[in-house]
């Protein structure tokens, strides 16, 4: 009798993966998880009641991003996203030298694939104050922006009021067109979305700017990162719902949740601690 069953290694990768940023915005990246891995058990952590990272100091956000890290692990992760430009800019190198046997994924503004994609090199960067100002991003910066035009906008508020979940909303609307009029001055053909949260608003951004405009988001990217360093890892729980955990507003993300993911999804309450 022939055995016509695949390899192991041929099954779809179905790890645990576990994934955090200081809001809802790491949806963006939960989403792009979700259609690269379907069979993988995806958690997510909203760190609302804490929110928002952009504006904090980086001892903060490390402090934040360990306390998160140790959930996620003890609910069952694999590998562990850090959704969070701000987060990735803080805390990454710091949590991978405590967890040394855990792989850590981050997410950081597409600088490099934006400079491939503009034509002027007249490039725009969004992101909040604390991604803007880290030795993380001036790296970046340094690698790979030889002979572009940056211009650089921090957008204070714009990720609180995304998180609010009505990405529709006039304060939303207000503070899009309040940023994007400086990258419109400065006659940019590519803006790089340096914030999770602004994937959400990307329809409100691209109409400010214009058509001719085009937006770099990585969350894409980060999925794939994720697909390959997977190998190998299996988890008891494939094809369960994933469970989304916040210290915020438990009704917030269940509304957000909704509106936002097309997979199902089971939210719960996090205890601020």
């Amino acid at each position: 009798m022939t055995n016509t069953a695949a390899p192991l290694d041929d099954r779809p990768p179905a790890a645990c993966i576990g994934v955090f940023d200081s809001g809802v915005g790491g949806l963006s990246v939960l989403r792009a998880l979700h259609r690269h891995l379907p069979h993988s058990q995806l958690l997510y952590v909203a760190d609302s009641g804490f929110a928002p990272y952009g504006e904090r100091d980086e001892g903060y956000v490390i402090e934040r991003s360990r306390v998160l890290t140790a959930h996620l692990l003890r609910e069952g992760a694999q590998l562990i996203v850090v959704a969070c430009n701000t987060a990735t800019a803080a805390a990454v190198r710091a949590l991978r030298e405590e967890h040394a046997d855990v792989q850590f994924v981050g997410v950081e503004p597409g600088i490099k694939p934006a400079i491939a994609l503009s034509r002027s090199g007249r490039i725009g960067v969004m992101a909040t104050r604390g991604t803007l100002a880290s030795d993380k991003f001036r790296r970046l910066v340094s690698s790979h922006a030889q002979g572009a035009q940056l211009h650089l906008q921090a957008c204070a508020g714009l990720a609180h009021a995304i998180e609010a979940g009505d990405a529709n909303s006039a304060e939303v609307l207000a503070l899009v067109d309040r940023y994007t009029a400086p990258l419109r001055k400065a006659d940019v053909d590519t803006v790089v979305l340096g914030c999770t949260h602004y994937p959400f608003v990307a329809q409100h951004i691209q109409r400010a700017l214009g058509a001719g405009v085009q937006l770099v988001d990585t969350a894409d990217a980060v999925a794939r990162r994720v697909q390959q360093l997977i190998v190998g890892l299996r988890s008891a729980h494939a094809h369960a719902a994933a469970r989304l955990w916040t210290t915020g507003d438990l009704a917030t993300l269940t509304l957000v949740a909704g509106r936002w993911l097309d997979f199902e999804v089971e939210t719960r309450q996090l205890p601020a601690a």
